[in-house]
């Protein structure tokens, strides 16, 4: 749904700078990359000032109502700063929202030069220089398997499957992204090999449903069996590979082994499982009981020793009772998580839970996503204390000027990068991307305090 609402004219002889804004998840920030990889490519320059810049390109989040308004007003926002006197540059708006909102947008954000839908981002030169009236549009420089990364940092995200098909009852997902999709493995695997050639060291798999990888390839490869041919292409370079948002029906014997005893694959699991109430579960679209989900959860404990979990609550879902949170309460607590995202139910236009009975009130909501969010904290810095003592490596993300010196920031292998907490080093010499070895000697919340441990000779 490329629509373009109105077009600005440049100063041909110098490059056309541009603004990216990317909001929402990790699955997001590959995309605007894909976007800015084609637009460098193709001869245009990024700016970090919109003071500076001649087009915006806003990449937006629309999985929650919440995230659908902070898309909207930062559109707003940047269509004021025109108005307020910043040069005029025009805006694209590019991912979820134009997605789940098709046609209603031109006539509703008249602010925005154009929209482009998830599906068609790989159009993105075409749009913006029709909105930059450049004419026939520069070729992009892609290289011949189609990867094109500009990832400048340590860890990188490479999607393997887009869209879903799961359909929660929650969840809006399948209808702004459609249906599953695995992305190929020769894709995959190429851009894997450019990211770790590039300097990257730690490669963080994603998609709506990572572990139905392949279901739909027809040739009997799965998720396991890429993670295998993934480690073998971090594996001279000393990286890592991490994996994101497996279901516990997910969890086959086969990818249970692959990440035990594969040493480039963490042994770190990140499992949504919403609610533990059998009859929430249900209603949600979703399997499981209590019992069940207990029992996975064991079963990757006995079989991974010392793995790290990560999970999601979901509280104040149309019909959840008190005695029905309370038992999501207990499981948290019982389960000791180390990590947990808690959610607040959100009645999301064209999604079946937004039209059964019994919803929630709003109050209540807050409230039982407060008391959840004060369990899994307390969970959380626990595991995250624990960790003190240990001697482990460090990829560095950043160097930053503080008060008392410049200090290493970087994480763990138990740390998903932007997630997870940081190891913070106050002296010591590296670099981004560089992995150290390092003795945690404190922790204070999800954060831990290292020192590098020097070489011997």
């Amino acid at each position: 749904m490329d629509s373009l609402s109105n077009s600005s004219t440049i100063d041909s002889a110098l490059p056309p700078r541009i603004l990216f804004v990317t909001l929402g998840c990790a699955k997001n920030e590959v995309d605007t990359d894909r976007m800015r990889a084609l637009l460098l490519s193709s001869g245009f320059v990024e700016t970090k000032d919109a003071n500076d810049c001649d087009v915006v390109i806003i990449n937006t989040c629309s999985f929650l109502a919440s995230a659908t308004s902070e898309s909207i007003d930062v559109t707003l926002d940047l269509a004021d700063g025109v108005a307020a006197g910043v040069r005029a540059r025009p805006i694209v708006m590019c991912g979820c929202v134009p997605s789940r909102y098709g046609g209603d947008l031109p006539d509703q954000l008249p602010e925005v030069a154009a929209f482009v839908r998830a599906d068609e981002e790989d159009n993105i030169v075409d749009v913006v220089s029709r909105v930059l009236g450049m004419g026939e549009a520069p070729d992009a420089a892609t290289s011949a398997d189609g990867a094109l990364r500009t990832v400048e940092g340590a860890s990188a995200y490479v999607k393997i499957s887009d869209g879903c098909d799961r359909y929660c009852a929650f969840c809006a997902i399948p209808y702004i992204r459609g249906r599953y999709f695995s992305r190929p493995e020769d894709e995959i695997l190429s851009e894997v090999r450019e990211l770790m050639e590039g300097g990257v060291r730690e490669i963080v798999l994603i998609g709506q449903d990572t572990g139905v990888w392949g279901h739909d390839l027809g040739d009997g490869r799965t998720l396991a069996w890429l993670l295998r041919r993934v480690a073998e292409e971090v594996r001279p370079f000393g990286g890592w590979v991490r994996v994101l948002y497996l279901q516990p029906e997910g969890m086959t014997d086969e990818l249970v082994e692959v990440i035990r005893d594969t040493p480039e694959v963490l042994k770190y699991i990140d499992m949504p499982i919403q609610h533990c109430n059998g009859e929430i579960l249900r209603a949600m679209n979703r399997s499981g009981s209590v019992d069940e989900i207990r029992a996975v959860f064991d079963r990757l404990r006995r079989e991974i020793p010392g793995m790290v979990l990560r999970t999601t609550g979901l509280v104040g879902f149309p019909g959840e009772t008190d005695e029905q949170f309370e038992e999501l309460l207990d499981f948290v607590r019982e389960q000791e998580f180390d990590y947990t995202s808690v959610f607040a139910y959100s009645r999301e236009d064209g999604t079946a839970a937004a039209k059964m009975g019994s919803q929630v009130p709003e109050d209540v909501k807050l409230d039982r996503a407060q008391q959840l969010l004060d369990v899994a904290e307390e969970m959380g810095f626990a595991a995250t204390s624990r960790h003190v003592g240990e001697c482990v490596d460090v990829i560095v993300d950043g160097v930053e000027e503080t008060e008392s010196g410049v200090e290493l920031v970087g994480h763990a292998w138990f740390q998903a990068p932007d997630s997870d907490g940081a190891v913070h080093i106050a002296e010591g010499e590296a670099s981004v991307g560089d992995v150290v070895r390092v003795n945690l000697v404190d922790s204070f919340c999800y954060e831990l305090v290292g020192e590098i441990v020097e070489e011997e000779g």
